[in-house]
């Protein structure tokens, strides 16, 4: 398959906040390990992303690497209290440096909330010449994102309007006609509208764990849209960074595993549009009511995914 995809007009891109400027973070003087972020509220669905403030304590874990060949490798997040939009703070601690990885972790608050926020464990590593090289993955057999007619209008939270999506297998959940339960699997064609690459043209890693983090519609296909509006936060969530590729559509096939008492497993494989498997995710949710009345800072997004 080709690589090569239409470019983001620049009159759609400019009108956005790029992760990598949304995600940026500072280091504080005469304070070491300590980093300062200030995320505004584009990248909301009810409160912030939870991959998106992953991002942001990756980045800021390397920034206190300062080699740009340790790159991430695998991070776990455990979500532990929310953390809205606005001013926060980032504490990184390394626990280990050798001479090919190192392993870190980080705690991520809000400065205007209190409590505990979130806390990334997190390995970054150099690439090896030596070793095997296999996948025993088999990419999606699915249509092309220019191939699939666009959805109509829908109302999404803000987070949306940063991505285009293509859904190509699973229903299209919290869709007004509604959707009959199926098989716990939804497959997306993800672009970021503000393309996300790094300096040597590579897809930005710190741009993977925000559009993993949206396994939550894998599990809702199954559960159909006649139970009660449920949301479903992460408690955690994994992510291996695999490989490199230089597109700007990446598949997302997300499967929900399980769901019991209250709780719910996912996972998610990664493609490039070359059909190279970048990376794979996995996450525990917990299943809460949908709140009558969003929190304040919510607004939704009336476009297209």
């Amino acid at each position: 398959m080709s690589s090569e995809t239409p470019s983001i007009p620049e009159t759609t891109a400019s009108a956005l906040t790029g992760l990598a400027a949304a995600s940026e973070v500072e280091r504080l003087r005469n304070a070491p390990g300590w980093y300062t972020a200030d995320l505004c509220d584009d990248w909301n669905f009810m409160t912030p992303s939870g991959g998106v403030l992953m991002s942001i304590a990756l980045r800021a874990m390397q920034a206190e690497l300062d080699d740009p060949e340790l790159r991430p490798l695998s991070a776990t997040t455990l979500f532990m209290s929310p953390v809205p939009a606005g001013p926060m703070e980032i504490r990184v601690e390394l626990l280990r440096r050798g001479g090919v990885a190192a392993q870190l972790r980080a705690e991520l608050s809000s400065t205007t909330l209190p409590g505990p926020g979130l806390e990334v464990s997190a390995t970054f590593a150099r690439r090896l010449a030596n070793g095997p090289s296999f996948t025993d993955a088999i990419f999606p057999d699915v249509p092309l994102p220019e191939d699939v007619p666009p959805e109509a209008p829908m109302e999404r939270p803000a987070f949306f309007d940063n991505l285009e999506i293509v859904q190509v297998e699973g229903p299209t959940v919290f869709s007004e006609a509604g959707w009959e339960p199926s098989n716990a699997l939804v497959t997306r064609w993800y672009r970021y509208r503000v393309p996300q690459f790094d300096d040597a043209g590579r897809f930005d890693r710190m741009a993977l764990p925000p559009i993993i983090d949206n396994m939550p519609p894998a599990a809702f296909a199954r559960i159909g849209s006649e139970g009660p509006p449920l949301h479903a936060p992460s408690l955690d969530l994994t992510v291996h960074f695999l490989d490199d590729c230089a597109d700007e559509w990446l598949l997302l096939r997300h499967r929900a595993k399980k769901a019991h008492g209250g709780f719910g497993t996912a996972d998610v494989e990664v493609w490039s549009r070359g059909g190279r498997l970048v990376a794979v995710g996995t996450q525990m949710m917990i299943f809460r009511s949908m709140p009558a009345d969003p929190p304040t800072g919510f607004r939704r997004s009336s476009g297209t995914s």
